[in-house]
C-alpha cells in the first residue's frame, strides 16, 4: 500500500508540473501550511474524536487547480469501555488534489474541494483483564472536501474545510469526519 500512495504521489506531481507548462499565464505558487483539525472518528462500539496538527506542502499550478502533501499526527484518545481501557491514536500522510473556484471581483474568497488518498496508521493500546495489547493497525483513507479560502496577502492566506475520510483495512474502523482550519503561507 505504500508503494501504491507514493506512485500516485508521484504521477499527480508530474502531470500537474505539465499542467504548468501549459498555463503560461499563471505564477507557479508554492506554499507551506499548518491546520488544527478535529477529528469524529466512527469506531466500532465507540466514536473516538482526536484533536491533531497536519503540515502541508503544496503548490497552486493556476487558479482553479493545485495538489498538497500532508502529514498528520494526532494527539491520544482515552476509552474506558467495561473492563478494559482503550487508548488510541493515529498518523497520517499523502496527497490531495485541490481545486479552486475564485469569488467576485478581488478574487480574495475561493470556493475550494479536495480529493485525495492517504496512508494512516493507527496506534492501539488495550488494558484490561487479560494481559495489555499494544499494536500499530494500517490502511488508506480515500479523502473528501470542500471549503473556504480566503487571500489576507500575496503571501498569506487561511483556510476551512470540511473533510470526509473513508477509512479501508483498519480493524474497527470504518469513516471519519475531520473539521480543519489552517493557514498558508506562500513564497
Amino acid at each position: 500500500m505504500k508503494y501504491a500512495v507514493s506512485s500516485l504521489m508521484i504521477a499527480v506531481s508530474a502531470l500537474a508540473i505539465s499542467a504548468n507548462a501549459n498555463a503560461a499565464e499563471y505564477d507557479f505558487k508554492p506554499y507551506v501550511g499548518l491546520d488544527y483539525n478535529y477529528t469524529d472518528a466512527d469506531a466500532d462500539h465507540q466514536s473516538p474524536k482526536y484533536n491533531s496538527l497536519s503540515v502541508n506542502v503544496g503548490t497552486e499550478y493556476n487558479q482553479y487547480f493545485g495538489t498538497e502533501l500532508f502529514y498528520q499526527y494526532s494527539d491520544e484518545e482515552k476509552k474506558q469501555i467495561e473492563d478494559f481501557e482503550s487508548k488510541t491514536s493515529f498518523q497520517a500522510y499523502g496527497l490531495d488534489l485541490m481545486g479552486y473556484l475564485p469569488l467576485g471581483c478581488d478574487q480574495v474568497y475561493s470556493l475550494v474541494g479536495t480529493v485525495g488518498i492517504g496512508e494512516y496508521t493507527f496506534d492501539k493500546k488495550f488494558n484490561g483483564i487479560d494481559s495489555p495489547r499494544d499494536y500499530d493497525d494500517h490502511g488508506i483513507g480515500y479523502r473528501f472536501g470542500a471549503g473556504l479560502q480566503y487571500k489576507i496577502d500575496d503571501k498569506f492566506s487561511v483556510r476551512g474545510l470540511v473533510r470526509y475520510v473513508n477509512l479501508d483495512g483498519i480493524d474497527n474502523y470504518d469513516d471519519m469526519w475531520e473539521y480543519t482550519a489552517g493557514v498558508r503561507y506562500n513564497f
